[in-house]
């Protein structure tokens, strides 16, 4: 699988089409969240995603939470249990790695989703909390 990673500026119209539409397809009508997915953030993100023709089928986005600490979030994968969503979060701990300046990656993990980051080393962080209805918890990654 081939992986890109293009700042907000370089994302085509296309791109930005299909990411918008992959996070809507997941986050709103299959998980049934009614959210307000345009949060501004994504201007200063780095979109990390992978193709199948012009259609996104796998989908995160990075950026700096704090000094220091970068947050992933929008995780996403068109198709379940086929190892993309692992390859995804190594690709984009490898983009933060090399881009960001940062000693801790943050996520806001939905709960059933949890032993999926600590995989690849999140640990979590707080107790559960409710965001849009569905059960979270965060997670940091030390590099």
């Amino acid at each position: 699988m081939t992986f890109e990673a293009k700042y907000f500026e370089e994302l085509t119209t296309i791109e930005l089409y299909e990411i918008l539409k992959t996070r809507s397809e997941i986050f709103v009508v299959e998980q049934n969240c009614v959210y307000q997915d345009l949060d501004d953030k994504d201007y200063e993100s780095l979109h990390v995603f992978s193709k199948e023709g012009k259609r996104i089928n796998a989908y995160l986005r990075v950026f700096y939470k704090e000094e220091h600490v970068a947050q992933i979030g929008r995780v996403v994968t068109l198709h379940h249990g086929t190892g993309l969503g692992g390859q995804l979060l190594r690709e984009g701990i490898r983009q933060v790695r090399e881009k960001f300046l940062v000693h801790q990656i943050y996520i806001e993990a939905q709960c059933y989703a949890v032993g999926y980051y600590e995989k690849v080393g999140f640990e979590p962080c707080s107790e559960e909390f409710m965001l849009d209805g569905i059960p979270h918890v965060e997670m940091i990654l030390t590099l």
